[in-house]
């Protein structure tokens, strides 16, 4: 099964080069990899090029997730588009032929994989790994839920509907929404590992839910979120990550960051449930453009992972 994959970058330069380490290390050969670059002003383009990978440009002031996305699943010539995110990359050498295996099913319109932390994320980041991308495969699974750091779909869905390009984030999951309603089944497959580096301060993770959660209200508008809502899930949270955090003998290293991390999730998500449709020139900047990330070895199966130079 070939496949086009498509990697969206802004200043990746201390990532991007694991990611594409990683694809060509896959057992999958036949792949087409195109960078769509945001205008990067450190060597990613540079780095991408060398791996052989064509570049698509979209100017910073055009970008939204859905807008960079079209632009490169138009470019694509594949059957299947496989979509990752800079600074994410595999751990094992099977995961593009896992990722793309359940569409043997022809019913099948969209795949995606696990996801887990580096040693450096914070426990709570680390928790909602586990949370989103239990350890078991579900190959017609239930909900809408998807990530399109690790996900791929059929290029032929596509056409037939582009990603959202007005959302300022969560456009995998308006497509998905949009794939379910067509009769098309959205598979999770666990062994389609990646590890998905974040390196972010109190702020970004603000910025991340407020933005995440202007996209959810705008694709379901009945949704809500209040204050009822904010100190309920963030004790919830917080009292569970104290726990688990105990049990696993880590408190003292994580006990402030449990507590910031999930004060500054829910804080974003209410702000953003209640600034639904209003993406400033300032919000874009903030929301696309203050990044910072780091790095980590993944969980083990059977499959030998891919050694990466530390």
């Amino acid at each position: 099964m070939n496949c086009s994959i498509v990697i969206r970058a802004y200043n990746e330069e201390k990532h991007i080069g694991r990611l594409l380490h990683g694809i060509r290390h896959q057992t999958l050969k036949d792949v087409e990899v195109i960078l769509v670059d945001s205008g990067s002003s450190d060597s990613t383009v540079s780095m991408a090029e060398s791996f052989g990978a064509r570049v698509e440009r979209i100017r910073p002031e055009e970008f939204t997730f859905g807008r960079s996305l079209n632009l490169g699943v138009q470019a694509a010539t594949r059957d299947f588009v496989v979509i990752a995110s800079a600074h994410v990359y595999p751990v094992y050498p099977d995961w593009l032929a896992s990722l793309l295996h359940p569409f043997e099913d022809e019913r099948i319109g969209l795949t995606y994989g696990k996801q887990r932390g580096p040693e450096s994320a914070k426990f709570s980041e680390q928790q909602i790994y586990h949370q989103w991308y239990p350890d078991a495969s579900k190959l017609r699974q239930e909900t809408v839920f998807c990530n399109n750091a690790n996900a791929a779909i059929r290029k032929s869905l596509w056409e037939q509907n582009h990603y959202d390009e007005t959302l300022t984030g969560l456009e995998d999951l308006a497509w998905a929404k949009w794939a379910r309603e067509q009769g098309y089944g959205i598979a999770y497959v666990a062994d389609a590992e990646i590890i998905h580096v974040h390196n972010e301060t109190p702020q970004d993770v603000f910025n991340r839910y407020r933005r995440e959660a202007m996209a959810f209200k705008q694709i379901y508008p009945e949704a809500h979120f209040n204050l009822y809502d904010f100190a309920r899930l963030t004790t919830m949270n917080i009292l569970s990550d104290l726990w688990h955090a105990a049990q696993e003998r880590m408190l003292s290293k994580n006990f402030s960051s449990i507590f910031w991390y999930r004060f500054m999730q829910f804080h974003g998500t209410r702000t953003g449930y209640r600034e639904s449709g209003l993406l400033t020139p300032q919000l874009r900047d903030t929301f696309y453009y203050a990044r910072e990330r780091k790095t980590k070895d993944g969980t083990k199966r059977d499959v030998e992972p891919i050694r990466y130079d530390k």
